[in-house]
């Protein structure tokens, strides 16, 4: 194969998906802003909290940075060849057609089981009001409601997403303004404990050892799961050549406000000690301060947040699925538009995977959260390691003459890339050693041991499917 052919084909082969452009810039940035912001910060923060003390702090800014790297590799990534099922499409052109299909179903399934992560979460929110009510019965409600809005059309959801976002970010500057508040004039119950010193007070800024810090890793990890959502709405963005440059861009400040921020003022007004696994530490610190309708309105807050996530995974999961069945990787009918525009078998497929998690809430609901962030977490380290290996061969291409240069290069070349490869196989590490997030690797072993027999099903009834593109892979070897 000529460079001359390759480059024709890597710009030219994306085919017409389809979809309706009905995603509004500030509809993708408010889903880049909310995509940063969900219940890994809200409810799993508390638990990381009881693990690692203030420490918890340096661990999002220092993962911050990495989800920064992996971001803007993505981002040149998508302006060389815009496409919705880009994590998929760039592991299938850059790797082979093996790695497509398996980055493209390990997507679905993070966001199947994020989906099952945020209706838990929803449903230990509705508790708080009303502790009666059985959490899978709350969570199979948000189901059924958040399947009929992605039904409807791209631009319900984006709206919708919009709101959500709104209220999210919103939210989180009062909070960080009420705590300053705190902080400087003393006012409320708190007023009399809160001080920056509480960072370093209580058995010091490390409370726990440096061990135990790096051990929150795999949940803070969590906590960024979405960020890169923002390349499955390539697609169907008005204006993707500007939008997402923006959108990308924007991450360093969300994750330093949000995130840093959020946690560090937090922390300053209530004294880690005080906070508890299963608790949403943002509702905990509301209550000490002495504002019940706060806490209340707080809650509300994390409701939006886990009901958001949730209403983005049904939107990613229909796409990859349309996708892959577009490459021959899955039934064919997943191609099939409906008449808004909307991939509907796809996203009612994923809905009914997405209830395993309400039959998780009502066998174990108080392990379920564990059990599908972790595998969540595993799912989006490959994603994410796709998405790097990616960025590194095709800069290779580009400085070979092969590809066409992006119009939004990230800095450094593809050195941040490796940087970015080598922690999050430190990551993986951490999770093999612990004991309890150690499950999830094994059952990331069984998911990769039925696409590896999907995938010999596949090519004996398509040999050629092997044979669509020259991974850049082959060309570097």
């Amino acid at each position: 194969m000529t460079s001359e052919k390759v480059t024709d084909t890597a710009v030219t082969d994306t085919p017409e998906e389809g979809y309706e452009r009905g995603l509004g810039s500030r509809q993708v940035q408010m889903i880049a802003i909310g995509g940063a912001i969900g219940v890994g910060l809200f409810l799993g923060a508390g638990a990381n909290i009881a693990k690692a003390g203030p420490s918890l702090i340096l661990m999002y800014a220092l993962a911050g940075g990495i989800i920064f790297f992996i971001m803007r590799a993505l981002g040149e990534l998508l302006l060389y060849r815009p496409v919705s099922g880009s994590f998929a499409e760039y592991s299938r052109e850059f790797l082979g057609p093996f790695f497509g299909y398996f980055t493209g179903w390990t997507y679905w399934l993070m966001w199947v089981v994020t989906g099952m992560a945020e209706l838990t979460a929803a449903a230990i929110y509705v508790n708080y009001w009303f502790p009666a009510v059985p959490r899978w019965v709350t969570a199979l409600v948000f189901l059924v409601v958040l399947f009929g809005v992605n039904l409807i059309s791209v631009k319900l959801f984006g709206e919708l997403e919009f709101w959500f976002s709104m209220v999210k970010v919103t939210a989180l500057i009062g909070m960080i303004v009420i705590g300053l508040g705190v902080l400087t004039f003393g006012f409320s119950s708190a007023g009399d404990t809160a001080a920056v010193s509480n960072l370093w007070a209580f058995d010091g800024f490390f409370p726990k050892g440096v061990g135990s810090s790096l051990m929150t890793l795999q949940g803070v990890m969590f906590a960024y799961l979405a960020v890169e959502l923002v390349g499955v709405t390539a697609g169907e963005s008005e204006n993707p050549e500007k939008t997402l440059p923006k959108a990308i861009n924007t991450l360093p400040w969300r994750i330093a406000l949000f995130y840093v921020g959020a946690l560090t003022v937090i922390l300053c007004v209530v004294k880690w000690t005080e906070f508890a696994p299963g608790v949403s530490p943002f509702v905990e610190a509301f209550a000490k301060i002495g504002i019940p309708a706060g806490a209340g309105i707080v809650n509300f807050v994390v409701l939006t947040a886990a009901l958001s996530s949730c209403n983005s995974g049904m939107y990613s999961t229909g796409r990859m699925l349309r996708n892959l069945a577009e490459s021959g990787e899955a039934p064919a009918a997943f191609r099939k538009l409906s008449s808004t525009k909307t991939p509907a078998l796809g996203i009612t497929v994923s809905v009914l995977f997405m209830g395993i998690g309400v039959v998780l809430n009502y066998v174990v609901p108080e392990k379920a959260f564990g059990y599908v962030t972790s595998v969540a977490t595993a799912a989006g380290i490959w994603t994410w390691l796709m998405i790097l290996i990616s960025h590194v061969l095709y800069r290779r291409a580009v400085v070979a003459g092969r590809l066409p240069a992006s119009s939004f290069p990230a800095p450094g070349g593809s050195a941040f890339s490796w940087v970015a490869i080598v922690f999050l196989l430190f990551v993986t590490g951490l999770i093999a050693y612990d004991a309890d997030s150690r499950v999830c690797l094994y059952v990331m072993a069984v998911w990769a041991a039925a696409l590896g027999v999907g995938w010999a099903v596949l090519k004996r009834r398509n040999p050629q499917i092997t044979d669509r593109r020259e991974p850049e892979l082959e060309k570097v070897g």
